[in-house]
């Protein structure tokens, strides 16, 4: 088995890009990078000021204006990279997903994917993408063995229900996946669970379809600290390839639900859990659905893995 972790000797020597680094999953990325020891280039498409305040060595951390549209930025801040982690998240100014912001993450991936094809140093590419892009199609309690990696959304089926999370995430994965394959790219990617962080509420377009996803046993979070420490387990582990389920956290009971309710609610609203997560109003409803999602591809490559949590 390949080392789970790469000697700090290696680390000191890489520099890697990270975009969009504005975002949650790419801002903690830049800082848990900087602290292993890696030179970053934070690309950004918007605030500077979320690098500004890390906590590490200023000297290996170098900031990038980058338009994930805007294929020359791309190229400027992949410059003597040798691995681009990317993750996609919609501007402020159009915050929510719908048929146009689907246009938009496809053509950001596309010239992402293109830009990593042209920079010779990169080694890798980490893509972030999301359980929306596996769970959703039209048989949906007909598939008698658990999702994993090996399953894609229906985008038809997303389509037809206004799933615009996702459609966006399958279409911009898969065509970062087709350029990947055709440039030759070595590309692994991170298909997330609903990422449980500060400022989470019920209008998370993640969350369109929630109590489909909790009937059927789909329903998942994961931890930005889990996640971010999966991105960089994949990226050092020469053994990574392909799709990795990422979710350390399974929504499969009532008392799940109303405890996620109570999250992401007022507190005047945050009991009885909402229709959107919930088809059940009896509180004392003790029903378990079976869990019918797997994440044993990644759990078992970061068995070893040497995490970093920060503490802030």
């Amino acid at each position: 088995m390949a080392p789970s972790s790469l000697p700090d000797e290696v680390i000191s020597e890489k520099t890697v890009c990270v975009m969009d680094a504005s975002g949650r999953v790419g801002s903690a990325l830049v800082r848990r990078l900087l602290r292993r020891g890696y030179t970053v280039h934070a690309a950004l498409h918007g605030e500077y000021e979320i690098v500004e305040g890390v906590c590490c060595n200023k000297k290996k951390l170098r900031v990038f204006p980058a338009d994930p549209l805007d294929y020359h930025s791309i190229m400027d801040a992949l410059k003597g990279c040798s691995a681009l982690f990317y993750s996609f998240e919609p501007p402020s100014d159009h915050p929510n997903y719908d048929e146009y912001m689907a246009d938009v993450e496809v053509r950001a991936a596309h010239n992402v994917l293109e830009a990593c094809a042209q920079t010779d140093t990169i080694e890798k590419v980490v893509f972030t993408s999301s359980i929306t892009a596996v769970i959703w199609r039209d048989d949906r309690n007909s598939t008698p063995s658990d999702l994993d990696e090996r399953n894609w959304s229906d985008v038809n089926f997303c389509r037809k229900f206004k799933l615009w999370h996702g459609v966006s995430k399958t279409l911009a994965e898969r065509t970062a996946w087709a350029l990947a394959m055709d440039r030759g790219v070595n590309m692994v990617s991170i298909n997330g669970g609903l990422l449980m962080a500060d400022h989470l509420t019920i209008s998370n377009p993640y969350l369109k379809g929630a109590a489909e996803m909790f009937e059927d046993g789909v329903f998942v979070t994961v931890d930005l600290n889990f996640l971010v420490d999966a991105h960089i387990s994949v990226f050092e582990d020469s053994s990574s390839y392909g799709r990795y389920l990422c979710f350390n956290h399974v929504i499969n009971s009532n008392q799940d639900a109303i405890h996620l309710a109570n999250m992401l609610l007022p507190p005047s609203q945050s009991t009885p859990p909402p229709q959107s997560l919930s088809t059940k109003d009896n509180l004392e409803d003790t029903r378990v659905y079976q869990q019918r999602i797997s994440n044993k591809k990644l759990n078992k490559l970061m068995v070893d893995f040497r995490s970093e949590v920060e503490v802030e």
